[in-house]
């Protein structure tokens, strides 16, 4: 196999376009895809599991049904990676901790499993930190991953694997993973856009246990908008086994056909410190989403969440002591943080889990109300620019010393108050690390977030820029 770079820079909307019209084949598609992994994987570390007799298998199988006219789905033939905290029925899914060196379960989470139906080729597994829980991606099994603009650094977390193939040109789709920012956040990072859906719009079913709740959604991650909102399409949808879901579908709104949307702009959280070149970027951004003709203010976010700020580790703590009182087995092969985690987890009281579920209610109310006056929500994904590979958050912001989720401030509010979220790319830094803008709609309104992006990216291309590998 010889690398053609064409092949390796399509859009998946291209490459299913091209299939249509019988001009290419996924299986040499596939091929180049492998050949492309061979390539760069090795100086980043983003797929950790690989399947390529399967996935060439898969490409043929592919190619023969658009001969025939007879695709399984828009995802049919497409390369697509999975992040190693969702579980697949032909590969490990270590979650990056030894205890789970080879945890197969024979099922697929159910988002993947909807993928291998529409015919997506799925080339592996992606990287994650241990439990998925850190802002970076690093673990005992596999090791750091790096950023494909600059290796030395951090592609964020937990989704880090995945935004660096995607980043990296090894497949144009990836499914991702958000109890945080966990999407959001790493896109940013990379260059590429992630959208952490409604709560529910992605059901669940087949999945690790949960650490934060009901936090933790799962999405698509891609290089254009118009790419994920095909992923998105693709395997959104309720599911009877999701009850949720089923809410999910019916919250579910269009975009609005005309006028401007009322956007609210928020630079900061509080007195939280922001590197100054996010800052100019994103404002940079606003100014564009105001020359489309959206009405946009400024101003302070209108919700209360000082409790989160201290409930926030409480609840990954609650949530690893459950799990490992059901896996004894886990918390002995875990590394010493996650053990010490769990046992702060354990001295909590009964009684601060049900604060916290009052708490999490109330966010939510406050949400719709807040999204009966505003439309969209701009405001940073991120609150550094990316840092060293291999150390768990950045020490410093603008100068000043911040804690492990300093970073991680604009964020984690969202999956709190179960809203989707659209990280997208903004202009680069000086030194060309990616900077990335996010924007928060009410509940059920994915849709919409996706139309403003796309609007967005017509005035402002990102996809051009690709990092020097």
């Amino acid at each position: 196999m010889t690398e053609s770079p064409e092949l390796w820079r399509l859009s998946a909307v291209e490459l299913h376009r091209r299939f249509r019209e019988g001009s290419l084949t996924p299986l040499a598609v596939a091929q180049d895809c492998l050949v492309r992994l061979d390539a760069v994987n090795p100086h980043l570390n983003a797929i950790v599991v690989r399947r390529d007799e399967r996935f060439l298998e898969e490409a043929e199988a592919a190619t023969r049904r658009h001969a025939q006219a007879q695709p399984l789905s828009a995802l049919d033939g497409i390369p697509l990676t999975v992040k190693d905290s969702l579980l697949t029925s032909d590969m490990p899914t270590t979650w990056g901790t030894p205890a789970l060196r080879q945890h197969q379960t024979g099922h697929d989470e159910l988002a993947v499993a909807r993928a291998r139906a529409g015919g997506a080729l799925i080339v592996g597994k992606t990287n994650v930190p241990e439990f998925a829980l850190e802002g970076y991606t690093d673990n005992p099994l596999f090791g750091v991953t790096g950023n494909p603009w600059a290796p030395a650094l951090t592609p964020g977390g937990s989704s880090g694997g995945a935004v660096a193939a995607v980043a990296a040109g090894i497949a144009p789709l990836a499914i991702g993973q958000d109890g945080g920012g966990s999407i959001r956040r790493p896109a940013s990072h990379a260059g590429v856009v992630g959208l952490k859906p409604s709560l529910s719009a992605w059901p669940r079913e087949h999945a690790l246990p949960s650490l934060l709740l009901d936090f933790e959604v799962i999405g698509p991650l891609a290089r254009t908008v118009a790419d994920t909102q095909l992923l998105f399409e693709a395997l959104r949808g309720p599911a009877p086994v999701d009850r949720s879901s089923l809410a999910a579908a019916q919250a579910a709104v269009q975009p609005r056909q005309a006028g401007p949307l009322r956007v609210l702009y928020v630079e900061r959280m509080g007195d939280a410190p922001l590197d100054p070149q996010i800052a100019a970027s994103v404002g940079r951004a606003v100014g564009q989403l105001a020359a489309l003709g959206h009405r946009i203010e400024a101003g302070a976010l209108p919700l209360d969440l000082g409790f989160f700020s201290e409930a926030w580790p409480q609840i990954g703590q609650i949530g690893l002591a459950s799990m490992f009182d059901q896996h004894p087995l886990w918390e002995g092969m875990a590394s010493r943080q996650y053990r010490d985690m769990a046992e702060a987890g354990r001295r909590l009281p009964a009684s601060r889990l049900w604060q916290i579920i009052e708490r999490v209610k109330q966010l939510r109310r406050d949400s719709q109300q807040l999204f009966e006056h505003v439309d969209v929500i701009v405001m940073p994904s991120a609150a550094a620019l990316p840092w060293a590979a291999s150390e768990a958050y950045p020490q410093r912001i603008d100068g000043r010393e911040v804690g492990p989720r300093g970073h991680a401030i604009y964020t984690g509010w969202v999956n709190a108050a179960g809203l989707p979220g659209l990280a997208l790319p903004a202009s680069p830094s000086a030194e060309g690390l990616p900077i990335g803008l996010q924007l928060v709609g009410g509940y059920g309104s994915d849709e919409a977030l996706l139309a403003l992006g796309a609007q967005y990216e017509a005035i402002a291309p990102w996809a051009h820029r690709w990092p020097s590998l």
